[in-house]
């Protein structure tokens, strides 16, 4: 059986057909523009072909409580073009099959849960560093929703007292995302990450930053496993600074297993970068699954 899957991003739409074991048989990239320019490219790359269902993981914020009359919308998000746009009703009248819908780093924990370095527990935590920071969280085997979906870049961070940068958050200043996003890493030291390499103190502030969201997910949540990705985590020297300071920060008041063998715990992806298409293709199985026993069509 074939599915379809979606991981729309704010920057590229990558589409791709793909079967139960989760492999990609079909690929492609469709820049993101307005929804006039580009959903009928997307809804031209499905068709035909023969998929069950398709699953999305999409940029937001995204209304996932299946009761809401926007139910399968993006909401407010700042591309405006998008703003309260219902993409998966889009889909469901254009191709006529079960539509499955989530966040983007909601799929890629998904994937990872499925497939990946997650799989068989039924707690963790993804958190992609890129141009946003967004968190997908598995609790009881599940992804965690609630009356939205978690925005865990968004927690409020205290600066630490080296750094004077004021925070790239357009919302709130100094949260995670903006003290650590892409976008803040090139702000506050005027280049890029990728041209930052060779710099220790950018990578050592970064980590701090990281380090102490991660700490707070840990006491609130008591994942079995962190997983970092997105462009930022490329950065090979950033990983080992972060087990570190979470060693510090936590200071010995937790003990459990993991936590002692924290190379194993705090972890990059480990599906190839597919996991948020791989994610993608499995909120498409879910969904037509879940059709199936409630004897509902699309």
């Amino acid at each position: 059986m074939l599915f379809g899957a979606l991981e729309a991003g704010g920057t590229k739409m990558v589409c791709a057909i793909g079967n139960e074991q989760g492999e990609i048989l079909k690929r492609s990239s469709i820049p993101t523009e307005t929804p006039a320019v580009t959903m009928p490219k997307l809804a031209e790359f499905f068709s035909g072909k023969g998929i069950a269902a398709l699953g999305i993981g999409c940029f937001g914020p995204i209304d996932l409580n299946r009761s809401s009359q926007t139910y399968g919308h993006i909401t407010t998000t700042p591309k405006l073009a998008w703003k309260n746009y219902d993409i998966c009703r889009f889909f469901r009248e254009r191709l006529e099959i079960p539509v499955g819908f989530d966040t983007d780093v909601n799929g890629s924990m998904l994937g990872e849960a499925t497939w990946g370095c997650a799989k068989g527990l039924e707690s963790a935590v993804y958190i992609t560093v890129g141009t946003g920071i967004g968190v997908g969280i598995l609790a009881d085997g599940k992804l965690l929703h609630g009356m939205l979906h978690p925005e865990g870049g968004h927690i409020l961070m205290p600066v630490r007292s080296d750094d004077p940068y004021s925070g790239k958050c357009p919302y709130h200043k100094t949260c995670l995302e903006g003290l650590a996003s892409g976008p803040a890493l090139e702000a506050r030291w005027g280049a890029p990450a990728k041209e930052l390499a060779g710099r220790p103190e950018v990578w050592d502030l970064e980590a701090y930053y990281l380090a102490h969201a991660i700490t707070n997910y840990i006491m609130i949540l008591s994942p079995q496993k962190i997983i970092l990705g997105g462009g930022v985590m490329h950065q090979t020297q950033l990983l080992g600074k972060i087990r570190s300071y979470v060693k510090d920060m936590i200071a010995g008041y937790l003990v459990t297993k993991e936590l002692q063998d924290l190379d194993s715990y705090i972890v990059l992806p480990s599906l190839d970068d597919n996991q948020g298409i791989m994610g993608a293709l499995k909120l498409g199985m879910d969904e037509l699954e879940r059709q199936n026993q409630a004897g509902v069509h699309s």
